[in-house]
């Protein structure tokens, strides 16, 4: 056990002096107290490895009622519910799902003529299976551009900055059916789960939740056929059942970093066997790129259609730029 508390500590010491700080004040106060507090330290040692990582607890918690409080407060919270707070959190799972990344997939789906048929690999609540649905402002030095849904403007708005002096050419893509595979979806019907996906918007990171809930209401209003289990077993299966008129595009956004390294070419290979494929991926994360390794990569995650890159972006959708310099772009 002595071990085990050293572990929770350095894991909640890193984080507060490592990962929280310019993104969460809160987060990182609550994680350094947890990394000089023997009692939270054993509550925490209930729990396996990857429950109890800081972003899923401090989530859990909030969900819980514990509020935004001060450190000293938290402690005492976390004291009073320690049952509650390790039921939850073997639970539950981190399952970012921000639309905004739609902003750095529009670029490659622009290039796809409709009808689409859109499946996301760990699509959490599916959110971003609805590009469609969302107005865009990209912000570069030429001005804004803009990109509304056929229908008319969205109430949902994803702006993303444009780095660089090229624009990549957008258009809202014409979608007639979405899936979605994740190991346990949620449901955006379900208001307990939208207040899940609410809560893992870390304290100080604004617009983010209100953005979350405003696009859950699109989606509730039309939900995607979600399936539970694992990508590349289930991926032929529900990808029978996209429209035969349709082109198939399968998206792995950001979730190839969280599937065993020795399984993510199993998964690429489905992806790529069903149709199209889609990725926003960190460069040194898999071989799946068309022409090698990208040689002098700088910030930001890779984001290519059938392995062939054709720019960069922010993990979340912040920003987008071209990486002409790449070795593994082409034209």
């Amino acid at each position: 056990m002595p071990d085990e508390l050293a572990a929770v500590a350095e894991r909640y010491r890193r984080f507060a002096v490592v990962e929280a700080p310019g993104r969460s004040e809160l987060y990182a106060s609550w994680a350094d107290r947890v990394a000089s507090d023997p009692a939270l330290q054993q509550l925490l040692a209930r729990l396996p490895g990857i429950r109890r990582q800081p972003p899923l607890v401090f989530a859990v918690t909030r969900l819980l009622g514990s509020g935004d409080v001060p450190a000293d407060a938290w402690a005492q919270w976390m004291r009073d519910n320690a049952d509650a707070v390790v039921a939850e959190c073997l639970a539950r799972s981190v399952q970012t799902n921000e639309p905004l990344r739609c902003a750095a997939l529009l670029p490659a789906l622009s290039r796809i003529d409709g009808p689409i048929a859109l499946l996301e690999i760990g699509a959490s609540a599916g959110l971003c299976l609805y590009p469609d649905r969302y107005s865009y402002r990209y912000r570069s030095g030429q001005g804004d551009t803009r990109v509304d849904p056929d229908a008319g403007p969205s109430t949902v708005e994803l702006v993303c900055d444009v780095r660089g002096e090229r624009m990549p050419l957008v258009r809202s893509p014409e979608v007639v059916w979405r899936a979605g595979i994740d190991l346990n979806p949620l449901d955006v019907r379900n208001p307990r789960d939208v207040d899940w996906l609410a809560q893992l918007v870390w304290p100080g990171e604004t617009g983010r939740a209100e953005r979350i809930r405003a696009a859950a209401g699109i989606a509730a209003g039309d939900p995607p056929l979600m399936a539970a289990g694992d990508a590349s077993a289930l991926l032929p299966e529900i990808a029978a059942q996209a429209p035969a008129d349709a082109t198939l595009v399968v998206t792995t956004p950001g979730v190839l970093a969280h599937i065993p390294r020795a399984a993510r070419a199993d998964v690429i290979r489905a992806a790529q066997s069903a149709g199209r494929w889609i990725t926003i991926d960190e460069p040194g994360l898999h071989d799946g790129w068309r022409g090698g390794q990208p040689t002098a990569w700088a910030d930001g995650f890779a984001v290519a259609l059938d392995g062939d890159i054709l720019g960069a972006a922010d993990p979340l959708g912040r920003w987008w730029e071209w990486r002409p310099g790449s070795g593994a772009i082409r034209s």
